[in-house]
């Protein structure tokens, strides 16, 4: 059901399925990454407040009892201006009188515009939860990628939304770093992951959308080798405590657990996978094809 007009395509995370999804931005304001092809149809800007603002007011009176989760749109809804961002949760929480929750896609970018003060002040107005692209915890991958930013200074900023009293939901894409860094990439990945322990931690698989120039510059893995890469990467992880999830329509291997409740579960299962695997030796060698048909 649309109450208003979005600049398609929407993107957002799985768990924000049920939300009504607002756009303050449109495109992404860090749209240099030269493996993600998201945005590229997308030129970035931001919506002024009161646009936001009519948008929202024409969800029906009668629906707004309804919606208890909003996520912020496009591709880092926190780089908004704060004093505009504020005025925009204050007209959420006083045109949904159930709004629980508030998300967004946070960019290193615009983690660095936001102190750890403004931080609290979006949380305490129900923006509880930024979803962030890490990527890799491997500095040459993040180079090759174009990210822009290095793991460690990509730590700090996401200390500090946790001392704002945010969730954070981390993504990570295996295959990323191609066949020459595999191992580099799982291990820090691992590692980064393990030093934040995030509330949450997805994987994802690398595949093609707008990004053909990426793929020339990695050779990509095969089947067998995601699943490698996967094992290693759920293998070394340990975090304090942090659910996982590897449930994305690119992921060959699907994974869901708490750690460190469920850290052997999960490494049994990606074993027990890698060894169905390798009694398939065309399968294992394939290249997956996987593309995103439309955009």
């Amino acid at each position: 059901m649309h109450y208003f007009p979005y600049f398609e395509p929407v993107f957002r995370p799985p768990s924000e399925a049920g939300s009504l999804i607002l756009q303050p931005t449109v495109g992404c304001s860090q749209n240099r990454c030269t493996f993600c092809g998201m945005y590229k149809m997308k030129r970035f800007r931001i919506r002024p407040v009161d646009e936001v603002r009519r948008d929202i007011d024409r969800v029906p009176a009668t629906h707004r009892g309804h919606v208890q989760r909003v996520f912020l749109g496009d591709g880092d809804g926190l780089v908004y201006p704060q004093a505009g961002l504020l005025a925009i949760l204050d007209h959420l929480a006083a045109t949904f009188p159930r709004l629980t929750r508030v998300g967004a896609y946070a960019s290193p970018n615009s983690l660095a515009t936001k102190s750890v003060a403004e931080l609290y002040a979006l949380r305490e107005r129900k923006l509880r939860i930024l979803y962030f692209g890490l990527e890799s915890g491997d500095g040459p991958t993040l180079q090759l990628a174009n990210k822009g930013w290095s793991p460690e200074a990509m730590l700090q900023l996401c200390r500090k939304a946790q001392e704002a009293g945010m969730k954070l939901s981390v993504t990570a894409i295996l295959g990323l770093a191609g066949r020459a860094r595999s191992a580099e990439h799982a291990a820090a990945t691992a590692d980064w992951i393990t030093a934040l322990s995030p509330e949450y931690f997805s994987l994802l698989t690398m595949f093609r959308r707008h990004n053909d120039d990426y793929f020339r510059l990695i050779e990509p893995l095969s089947n067998g080798q995601v699943i490698e890469e996967a094992l290693a990467v759920v293998s070394r992880l340990d975090p304090r405590h942090t659910i996982l999830r590897s449930n994305h329509v690119s992921n060959l291997l699907h994974l869901a657990g708490s750690y460190p409740k469920d850290r052997e579960k999960i490494i049994a299962q990606a074993e027990a996978a890698l060894v169905a695997a390798r009694r398939h030796p065309e399968w294992f060698g394939h290249v997956p094809d996987y593309e995103e048909e439309y955009f």
